[in-house]
């Protein structure tokens, strides 16, 4: 058993606090579970109430690694998931700071995919979108979902545009229409669009330009 002697505003962050147990260091918490736990100058507390600081203590330092990662850069589950774990923090902390995230709604799979297909559409196929956004740990029941609210002309349209501008480039050095048509081919399936509309394209391009 030993006494708080002393409660320490820390100098670089101001929401910890250095704890003194008789006059001696003892360890660092955060401002928040100093008032959640009760924690003053004089209480008295012992060893197993300091193991049960040290395990909070540990799902509020994971909980606030977490919000920094996000406020960096939007994230899905998977990749918060695997930053977390880079940084040796223990599963159930992470299951702990990914729930409170999803339940403030700072994580959320549906909009994450969401942005990034309206971001992405405008040089990719959805091919490439969907093996993208799987690679990040997105379902693909969300991605179709999501592919559902655009129109497919959209993807026609910005892969026309896209491939009217490659097409203008080959033109000038590339006479055998095969080829042309064998580099356009593989310049859309590079890009992410799927068979028959990189051949839409191809030959929308081709009979417009007369080639």
């Amino acid at each position: 058993m030993g006494k708080i002697t002393k409660l320490e505003e820390g100098k670089r962050n101001k929401n910890r606090v250095n704890v003194y147990i008789d006059n001696n260091f003892s360890f660092a918490m955060d401002l928040e579970l100093i008032y959640k736990m009760g924690l003053k100058v004089n209480s008295e507390i012992n060893e197993d109430e300091i193991r049960e600081i040290a395990v909070k203590e540990g799902f509020s330092k994971c909980k606030e690694s977490a919000i920094r990662t996000i406020e960096r850069s939007y994230k899905t589950e998977k990749e918060l998931r695997d930053k977390l774990h880079e940084k040796e923090f223990l599963d159930e902390q992470i299951d702990y700071a990914i729930d409170f995230l999803i339940k403030y709604n700072f994580l959320d799979d549906v909009k994450y995919a969401r942005m990034y297909v309206k971001d992405k559409l405008f040089n990719q196929g959805k091919n490439k979108i969907r093996f993208s956004l799987e690679r990040k740990g997105i379902s693909r029941d969300i991605i179709e979902e999501i592919f559902q609210e655009f129109d497919n002309g959209e993807e026609l349209e910005r892969g026309l545009y896209l491939c009217e501008k490659k097409y203008n480039l080959l033109k000038k050095r590339e006479t055998d229409k095969y080829k042309l048509k064998d580099k356009l081919f593989r310049y859309l399936v590079g890009r992410g669009y799927d068979f028959s509309t990189s051949k839409e394209i191809i030959n929308k391009i081709l009979n417009d330009n007369e080639y």
